[in-house]
Order: C-alpha cells, then sequence, then structure tokens
C-alpha cells in the first residue's frame, strides 16, 4: 500500500487499538460526527449517492490536482463510514482514485467483517462516484 496521509494513520492507528466491533462502532460515530457539514443546497439530487440503502451525499473539488471531497448521510453509521472512506481519499489524484482498494482499507480497519452487504456495497457507490467525479471534471 502507498504511503498513508496522516489523517488516515491516524484512523488505522485508532481502529487497531479498538477491542472489537462495538470499539470500533463507537469510533466510527465520533468519525461521523466530524464531518464537515454540507449546506442544505448541497443536499440535492445530483450530490445524492446512489446505492446507499440511507440518503447520502457527496461533494468533490480539485485542488490543483488533487481532490478532496465531503459528505454527509442521514444514517449515523454510514456518516461514520463516510468520514473514514474520506480520510483515505481526500488528497489523492485521480490516478491513485482509481487505483484505491476500499475493500483493503475497510479490513485494515478491521471493519470487512461487519459490514454488511448493503453497506459495503453503499461504501462501493460512493468510491465509485468519486471516481467518476475525477474523471468528469476538467
Amino acid at each position: 500500500m502507498s504511503t498513508l496521509p496522516a489523517p488516515a494513520s491516524e484512523v488505522l492507528n485508532a481502529f487497531q487499538q479498538a477491542a472489537g466491533w462495538e470499539q470500533r462502532a463507537r469510533l466510527l460515530m465520533q468519525w461521523g460526527d466530524q464531518l464537515d457539514p454540507l449546506c442544505e443546497l448541497e443536499r440535492n439530487e445530483s450530490n445524492q449517492v446512489a446505492g446507499c440503502e440511507s440518503r447520502l451525499w457527496l461533494v468533490g473539488e480539485r485542488q490543483g490536482d488533487r481532490w478532496r471531497f465531503r459528505g454527509t448521510s442521514e444514517a449515523r453509521l454510514l456518516r461514520g463510514l463516510l468520514a473514514v472512506l474520506l480520510v483515505r481519499v481526500n488528497g489523492l489524484d485521480a490516478t491513485e482514485l482509481q487505483q484505491l482498494d476500499v475493500v483493503q482499507w475497510f479490513e485494515l480497519l478491521g471493519l470487512s467483517r461487519q459490514l454488511s452487504p448493503s453497506r459495503s456495497n453503499g461504501m462501493n457507490a460512493v468510491l465509485a462516484r468519486m471516481r467518476e467525479l475525477s474523471r468528469h471534471t476538467p
């Protein structure tokens, strides 16, 4: 795996120290509560990610050749999953984003066994949306 950005290393360290699913779930909630809020105008249909059971919105902007994403969800656990995904992807360029293995990231965090198929599909849908944004933004 490539070198992790500092926030991703911090998340990885915290999750690797967690003793079991209950502590990881608490960590997810805490990280989800730290997401940068989206304004009401950003919570629109075009920013909504299809493929998630609960509504989830994602916005991305390119900063030079790097990407920064923000998002939120109505579901607290999904916000947490989104938060730990965002710390992994923010700051990547489009090529790195295309190559990211989201399954490996959630395995490293010790979350893959507890992710239901629908949540796993939702996180894959979020990553697919990120990749789509990075390909279609000049």
